[in-house]
Order: C-alpha cells, then structure tokens, then sequence
C-alpha cells in the first residue's frame, strides 16, 4: 500500500489554481507517475471534464480516462490516482467518496481551499498518505 506520495510544487499549484478556477463546482483530474515499493511520484495531473451534474460531486471522463490509459502504454508511467476538489468542505474523502472508490491502492488528492491532503483506497476505507 503507498505510504507517501512525492508531489512536487508545481503539481500542487496546479491543483489549487483548478480547484478556484472551478468553485463552487468540482474541479477533477487524474494523477500519472510512477511507483517504487510503497512510494509513489506524481509527475503530472491531467485535468478532466467533470460529468457531474451536482456541484457537490465529481465524475471523470471515462472517455478522457482510457485516452490517457492509452497514451501512457509502454512509457513506465502509469495513472496512479486522481484529485478534486471540496470547495466547501474539507480535505478529506466524503461518504460519497467512499462509496464510488473500487480501486485498491489508487490514490485520491483531496483539495480544501489551501489545504491538499493524500489518500490510499484499501477494502473499504481511505489511508492516510504522506505528502512529500
């Protein structure tokens, strides 16, 4: 299971520059980069439409999801999770969250105004992830 997650600034500002650019909606997107034992580098977030129609929620692109499946073959990267944002709540999986993850060891970035907090999907419930 990933304990950390690297993320480099650049990345973060990203997110937090999406998440105001789509207040009060969601903001989505999917997290590429690679994996080492229990340690994950994110090297790029890939914004994605949000199919949403609750401004309280979020749907990626499955379309835009399976683009990117596609594009990273071959390359040694792959989607190691994805982010939103909670424009006014907190930096932490909702109980929605919770009952649309599937995906074991998938990360979740979860943005709350400043706040930019990790997660790992194991079973039925989210871990915590060091944020490096």
């Amino acid at each position: 299971m990933i304990a950390t997650l690297f993320l480099p600034q650049n990345l973060r500002d990203q997110i937090a520059r999406e998440a105001l650019a789509a207040n009060p909606s969601e903001c989505c997107g999917l997290i590429v980069g690679t994996y080492n034992k229990d340690e994950a580098t994110a090297l790029a977030c890939h914004p994605t439409r949000n199919l949403a129609t609750d401004s309280d929620s979020f749907e990626i692109d499955p379309a835009r999801h399976i683009e990117l499946l596609r594009s990273l073959r071959g390359t040694g990267r792959e989607i190691l999770g994805c982010y939103h944002s909670h424009p006014a709540g907190r930096a932490e999986p909702s109980p929605r969250d919770l009952a649309r993850a599937t995906d074991e060891n998938f990360l979740w970035l979860i943005a709350a105004g400043p706040e930019l907090q990790a997660f790992v999907h194991a079973g039925h419930a989210f871990h915590p992830v060091r944020l490096a």
